[in-house]
């Protein structure tokens, strides 16, 4: 989902930790192709090192930059398994023409340590997807409609959560890149992958062209 963020933020806070966003960093987003996106990242052993917060602090400068609404650190060619994202209902209500209950709560920016995803249920659902290292292109990607996860915050401390809709969503497609696949690789239909500034012209099977502030585009 590309998402603005306005205004001149000093600070973010998440789970465990408060970044100043002051002398952040705006890393390099690699692209499909790059090996760092094909490979299975390591996990993190000490959440709470420097070098870790620093990382959050500028993933989340370069997700806002970005106008992304998740981001994971192979993305920006650190190969450790730690993610960050937040979602909109109301954009992601709106984006996949559902109703209300398809997306029921904000959910707040969370960085992700080591995380873990459980399906709930085997029901899948199809869904516009973008990803910031496949710019410029957009895929309807199936998945699961349901799930738990769980990780650390910064600091170490668990968070397991249940999610549905979009927000399961947006945390499955994150995951996915610290084990190696980008969306397109999830894609049962490639007919249904298309440039971004193409949907103007509709997609089979659609009467509308989807509204990109309720796709996944981290």
């Amino acid at each position: 989902m590309k998402h603005k963020v306005s205004g001149q933020f000093q600070s973010f806070t998440v789970e465990g930790h408060i970044g100043i966003l002051l002398n952040m960093a705006i890393l390099k987003i690699a692209r499909m192709g790059h090996p760092v996106l094909r490979q299975m990242a390591e996990p993190i052993t000490e959440p709470s090192a420097p070098r870790i917060q620093t990382l959050v602090s500028n993933m989340y400068e370069t997700m806002v930059d970005a106008e992304g609404t998740g981001l994971a650190a192979p993305q920006v060619h650190v190969p450790l398994r730690m993610v960050m994202f937040f979602v909109d209902s109301e954009t992601a209500v709106q984006g996949n023409n559902k109703t209300e209950d398809y997306v029921t709560d904000n959910v707040p920016l969370t960085v992700l340590i080591n995380p873990e995803i459980e399906p709930l249920t085997d029901e899948m659902e199809l869904g516009w997807e973008g990803c910031l290292s496949v710019p410029g292109l957009m895929g309807k990607v199936p998945r699961y409609t349901k799930i738990r996860y769980r990780g650390a915050a910064p600091d170490g401390t668990p968070i397991v959560r249940t999610a549905e809709g979009f927000h399961a969503r947006v945390v499955q497609h994150e995951c996915d890149h610290l084990d190696g696949f980008l969306y397109p690789q999830r894609m049962t239909d490639l007919s249904l992958l298309v440039f971004r500034e193409e949907m103007r012209h509709g997609v089979p099977g659609e009467q509308t062209e989807p509204n990109h502030n309720g796709t996944v585009d981290d």
